[in-house]
């Protein structure tokens, strides 16, 4: 489909995200959007209400392949190399789009978050549950996923503050590594004997969370949570 035959919305759209991933938020202005877009500026309002609105869903529409990529990437039996794979193809992604990354996780806002960055952190957090339910969690599966992420950003933003040919080649392998290490054992059966009620803990809480289940009433399962919670930080 031509720009000229789609919608003014799209285009919009369309011209916001093309100049963010060439040349950065800067260059994403009312003037520069509505001609590149063929629209008056007031339609601009019209349809994403502010510009940071606008900004926000150009750097989400910036994210839509790689998160299509994600949710289509077939699983595989061990959670854990699905999980580096993420952290792979997330580090990726910010060195190729350096200006749509930075929209997306520079600027944070607790309470207006691009759609892009809450879908994947969903995916992230239902990686992580992954691992839980195989009983290969060291720790609480919101704290596995908050350090994931926050180690994977810092990689990603270190590398896009260098220049290419100034990149450790080993960082992201490292970092990544360490983490892993830090968050997963090798199962039930690991022999670090003060990991495993954790583990077991952690891995139940995970599938009561995941499971449609109607054995326990709502304050019997916010007991049992409590329990769950205190064995994984005993």
């Amino acid at each position: 489909m031509q720009k000229t035959e789609l919608g003014p919305r799209e285009r919009i759209l369309r011209a916001a995200a093309d100049l963010l991933t060439r040349e950065g938020r800067d260059a994403v202005t009312t003037r520069s959007v509505s001609a590149a877009a063929a629209v008056q500026p007031p339609t601009i309002y019209r349809h994403f209400g502010d510009m940071q609105q606008l900004i926000d869903d150009a750097a989400s529409l910036g994210m839509v392949e790689y998160l299509t990529e994600k949710r289509s990437r077939r699983l595989t039996d061990d959670p854990i190399e699905d999980l580096r794979g993420g952290w792979d193809s997330h580090i990726d992604f910010g060195v190729r789009n350096p200006h749509v990354y930075a929209v997306l996780y520079a600027d944070p806002r607790p309470n207006a978050r691009p759609k892009a960055v809450v879908e994947g952190d969903a995916i992230l957090r239902y990686l992580m549950q992954r691992i839980a339910e195989a009983g290969r969690l060291r720790v609480d599966v919101d704290r596995a996923a908050e350090m994931m992420h926050s180690a994977c950003r810092g990689v990603a933003f270190t590398l896009i503050s260098q220049l290419p040919e100034d990149r450790d080649p080993g960082l992201s392998h490292a970092t990544r590594e360490a983490i892993l290490a830090a968050i997963t054992t090798e199962g039930f059966d690991d022999p670090f004997g003060d990991t495993r009620i954790a583990t077991r803990a952690i891995a139940l809480k995970s599938l009561l969370e995941s499971a449609d289940t109607k054995t326990l009433s709502p304050t019997e399962a916010a007991l049992l949570r409590e329990w769950l919670d205190r064995l994984v930080r005993s």
